[in-house]
């Protein structure tokens, strides 16, 4: 590795999961590019990473944009030898109702913008002959939830890519992972009423939902010299709901 401090990539670091993501790695020495999707949100991160990161513009369904951003912190920064692939939204429905644009858009965000971010930082990792790509996946790959068919396709494609893409670049001791977040207490969770937390948490072992930081503890791990001989594998952070 010649980069004296590694550069990580975090998709949608602007909040929740991806905001915890970025100041772990901030804390263990990285220097983050976290990407928001709007210039508020990018400035806002900028201003929090200060001299240890920067914030970005990236709509991840965009390809050009992806190879704008990536070669631009290529040049200012050096490789992305980190690369989290977090980004991410619902648009849940019953498949009966459910429309193309809502498929469209979910495989899009989470399985295919995974594949050219992915795609686009290798040579990089190639040449330092370091990297990690984490993916943030979800316990719904694993446990079927009606009004997700979109999403639970989406992560389990996530994570079988992950798997296949561990095998072609281990030789060049790149590492890809994914980490399958359960319930997590974010924005998206603060709405639910008491009712509804009480009989979700009935179905977790630890009987409570996770924290942000949670899912950032295994992303450090994932990222650091630690998990050098762990690949191809999935990370579940559940707190007892789905145990494989």
């Amino acid at each position: 590795m010649t980069q004296e401090r590694k550069v990580a990539l975090v998709t949608g670091a602007s909040r929740g999961i991806g905001a915890a993501i970025a100041q772990q790695l901030i804390q263990d020495g990285f220097f983050v590019v976290g990407t928001a999707t709007s210039e508020a949100g990018a400035e806002k991160l900028t201003a929090q990473f200060a001299e240890n990161g920067a914030g970005a513009v990236l709509d991840v369904r965009d390809a050009d944009a992806i190879e704008n951003l990536v070669s631009h912190i290529e040049k200012e920064h050096g490789a992305v030898l980190v690369l989290v692939n977090n980004a991410g939204i619902t648009r849940d429905g019953l498949l009966l109702r459910m429309s193309e644009d809502d498929w469209d858009d979910i495989l899009n965000i989470h399985l295919k913008a995974v594949y050219r971010l992915s795609k686009r930082v290798l040579k990089g990792m190639a040449r330092a002959r370091f990297g990690r790509i984490i993916n943030i996946s979800s316990v719904v790959a694993h446990l079927a939830n009606p009004g997700q068919a979109n999403y639970s396709a989406a992560k389990a494609g996530m994570e079988a890519f992950g798997r296949s893409l561990a095998k072609e670049m281990g030789s060049r001791q790149i590492t890809v992972n994914s980490v399958a977040p359960g319930f997590i207490s974010t924005e998206m969770t603060a709405h639910l009423s008491e009712d509804i937390c009480k009989k979700m948490n009935e179905q977790v072992a630890l009987g409570r939902f996770g924290e942000p930081q949670d899912i950032a503890n295994a992303v450090s791990f994932l990222a650091s010299e630690k998990s050098s001989y762990i690949t191809g594998n999935v990370l579940h952070v559940n707190g007892g709901l789905y145990m494989a």
